[in-house]
């Protein structure tokens, strides 16, 4: 990068010209060609490369076509009044980039019980969805469930099992996604992490039950998509990310409903020592292709 900066300064070719000698125009088309992070380190080279890359045409290249939505939605959340399915107020006059910039933020709704995102890499849509938010079997009763605090989830709070013979975690949203292939995940971690003389360990005092019957894990979309599967819960003191499955979303101004389950209902033994952080939703291709689960 040092190498191209200083090229685009001073080094000239042989009829004279540098790289910053360029019509922003011809530089904006090729900026319409790279992604955000990349947009963004060309615009230290030159002048007019940072000129180009402020241009709105570059920026709204980059964005969902259903971003005025999902502002609304964000300027909702922020308690700046409007309704989910109308256009964030002003968000026209903004330039680009800032409307850009604005939904890369971590951007709140349903009261604080969800949040969205863009990648900045991509540009994909991202969420995340708190335990709060979802219908736990037995929460209301604190000898099976409780919510404890906790630094490691971005909400700082996880519903915690101590013990319970019916497991149910099932959940709900209903979203403007924009056109792409999703993956869903629930986050999940056996034993209770806490910190001991400001390190990182966990309780695996009321871990049981999971190597004896799987869990099942459901999903299904509006428009009839539907997905299952089963595993062995494992690997206790560490964050997962259990991939549920797949939807694909063909039409950003229709919203999707998509409901999730994760299941173990066979009574015949108790189960706990599980905590539930959240339901997280992202592109496909940020999704991880190793994961250290059982399957059957």
């Amino acid at each position: 990068m040092g190498a191209v900066a200083s090229s685009a300064g001073g080094a000239r070719g042989g009829d004279g010209t540098v790289l910053g000698d360029l019509p922003e125009n011809c530089v904006a088309e090729v900026l319409l060609r790279l992604d955000p992070l990349e947009i963004c380190r060309m615009a230290r080279l030159s002048r007019t490369f940072r000129g180009a890359a402020s241009g709105d045409g570059v920026w709204e290249s980059k964005l969902p076509r259903n971003y005025a939505r999902l502002l609304a939605v964000a300027a909702a959340g922020d308690g700046e009044g409007g309704q989910a399915a109308a256009s964030a107020p002003g968000a026209e006059l903004l330039p680009k980039k800032e409307l850009y910039a604005r939904l890369c933020r971590r951007n709140r709704f349903d009261g604080g019980k969800k949040e969205f995102w863009l990648d900045k890499g991509g540009g994909g849509l991202c969420m995340s969805i708190s335990s709060r938010a979802l219908s736990i079997t037995g929460i209301d009763d604190r000898r099976y469930w409780n919510f404890i605090p906790s630094d490691e989830s971005r909400f700082r709070t996880v519903a915690y099992l101590s013990q319970i013979w019916w497991f149910e975690v099932r959940g709900e949203v209903e979203f403007f996604f924009p056109e792409g292939t999703y993956s869903l995940f629930y986050r999940i971690h056996l034993g209770r992490p806490f910190k001991r003389l400001g390190r990182r360990v966990y309780s695996s005092e009321h871990v049981h039950g999971w190597d004896m019957k799987p869990v099942r894990f459901q999903m299904s979309t509006s428009d009839g998509q539907h997905v299952q599967s089963k595993c062995y819960l494992s690997d206790p003191g560490i964050w997962i990310n259990h991939h549920v499955g797949d939807f694909v979303v063909k039409d950003s101004s229709r919203p999707v409903n998509i409901r999730f389950a994760m299941i173990q209902i066979d009574c015949t033994h108790t189960k706990g020592g599980l905590c539930v952080d959240s339901v997280v939703v992202k592109p496909q291709h940020l999704s991880q292709k190793k994961a250290p689960w059982t399957y059957v």
